[in-house]
């Protein structure tokens, strides 16, 4: 059997259909591959296996009549445990939903499911998503712990799809779901040396998620695939896509082949720095992009070094605009969940702005895409890091995510643009370093098929010695 720990989910899929594997043997590989690295990484915060054998059972005896159930027939998965399962427990990380059992699949697991994708179990997160225990620095909620990461289990992987980043890395699952607020598909994926997408806003259903769909920062929140190799993201991306009637955000825009992409005809922009006030990239990550864009103008790309406008801007923006209403919106949240017991890290003592202060916040959000639009009229591509430095240490104090402009990802929230993470390197320490590709709303194959440029230029994933 291929090794499953190394294997594309696109390859899994294609043997199980050829009946080169069955689906069994995969489900009883990636759930002994669980049980030997979960101890050390705690990625896996609710397991579904017997279910999970059950539906492989089925999954090969439908093979055996020749019923193929659709594109992942067969193949195992894990979920983010903020996106709603069907009799599995989905927590979001809070206290109120420790025993929650939803009645239905969110929208992207359901087309998964319908796909043919069996759920193995579901992976770690912060509370609701946003934020974990203050001073760790990695994914971490008061119910389940904290996730380590499988290059080196005294090392972060940030959040918060943290869980799903490890396990995917780790090997135990063929990919997974995450979402992403402000950087939580992308930073994980930088962490644990794998590839994740942020799709651009109205691609992907959030019905389901924790943290749905609607308000004042719509358009901050998007769910998108990650897995060890970016050609499974472009398998899942089409499969997860398009209008459910339940995200009014969501519209039927065509997904582009991103095989049809010629490099040589990319206008490239590249940056290591935000600007006045930002902390700019560590050495180590301004070696890793400074590659990247050297790779695109070999292949003839036209490669330019320069920072869009108002990033850091933009990042102040988005910092008094999620606590313009004392985060009483959290605050909400907890109560429709029944959380007594809140994680450390809810606050509610920022002072609510004045309602005229918020409206300019919603107009001057407006005039940073507008801008941002009219520098991308110049450009196909940006690369830029995903954090300013290498990752952290479990709660090392002098972690640079404390300090103004250390992430890189925020921005792409707040425009809705698609944004991916590819693996460019790795530190000192042999903790993965990533990449951050950038292009235009819609242009998610562009982005795709830039990441799988740089996947091969750049290495890929490497496998943790775990």
């Amino acid at each position: 059997m291929n090794n499953p720990q190394t294997t594309s989910a696109r390859n899994l899929a294609t043997l199980i259909q050829k009946r080169q594997l069955s689906s069994l043997e995969l489900t009883e590989f990636y759930i002994r591959r669980i049980h030997q690295v979960n101890p050390l990484i705690n990625a896996v915060v609710t397991p579904c296996f017997e279910r999970a054998l059950k539906e492989a059972r089925e999954a090969d005896a439908a093979l055996a009549r020749g019923d193929v159930r659709g594109p992942l027939h067969g193949v195992p998965m894990t979920i983010k445990d903020s996106i709603d399962t069907e009799g599995v427990v989905s927590t979001g990380g809070t206290q109120g939903r420790s025993h929650f059992v939803p009645d239905k699949d969110a929208t992207v697991v359901r087309r998964l499911r319908q796909a043919g994708a069996i759920l193995l179990g579901k992976t770690n997160t912060p509370e609701f998503t946003l934020g974990g225990v203050d001073g760790l620095a990695t994914t971490s909620n008061i119910l389940f712990g904290m996730t380590r990461n499988p290059y080196d289990t005294r090392y972060s992987v940030y959040g918060s799809s943290g869980g799903a980043g490890a396990i995917v890395a780790a090997g135990g699952t063929a990919f997974d779901i995450g979402s992403d607020f402000g950087g939580s598909i992308r930073s994980p994926s930088h962490a644990c040396g794998i590839a994740g997408l942020k799709p651009t806003t109205g691609r992907v259903s959030r019905n389901g998620h924790i943290v749905d769909y609607g308000g004042v920062f719509d358009s901050w929140q998007q769910l998108g695939p990650m897995a060890r190799y970016v050609e499974d993201l472009i398998y899942i991306l089409p499969i997860i896509a398009g209008p459910d009637h339940f995200d009014a955000a969501l519209q039927d825009i065509p997904l582009h082949d991103p095989s049809q992409i010629s490099m040589r005809d990319l206008r490239v922009a590249w940056y290591t720095h935000q600007g006045a006030g930002s902390v700019g990239a560590s050495t180590e990550v301004h070696e890793v992009v400074t590659r990247a864009a050297n790779a695109m103008q070999d292949a003839g790309c036209r490669v330019e070094q320069r920072t869009p406008p108002r990033l850091m801007e933009a990042t102040e923006l988005r910092t008094k605009m999620t606590r313009a209403d004392g985060n009483l919106w959290q605050k909400r949240l907890i109560e429709k969940y029944g959380t007594v017991v809140p994680g450390p890290s809810r606050r509610f003592d920022y002072p609510p702005a004045d309602p005229a202060d918020f409206y300019a916040m919603l107009e001057q959000q407006d005039r940073i895409r507008t801008d941002m639009l009219q520098f991308m009229e110049s450009y196909d591509i940006l690369l830029c890091p995903v954090r300013a430095t290498a990752v952290p240490k479990i709660g090392d104090p002098d972690d640079w995510t404390t300090l103004s402009g250390a992430s890189f990802t925020g921005i792409y929230n707040l425009t809705g643009y698609p944004a991916g993470v590819v693996r460019g390197g790795a530190s000192a320490n042999s903790v993965p370093i990533g990449v951050q590709v950038v292009a235009g709303p819609w242009r998610d194959d562009r982005v795709l098929a830039v990441m799988s440029f740089l996947e091969e230029a750049l290495g890929g994933f490497v496998p943790p010695n775990l």
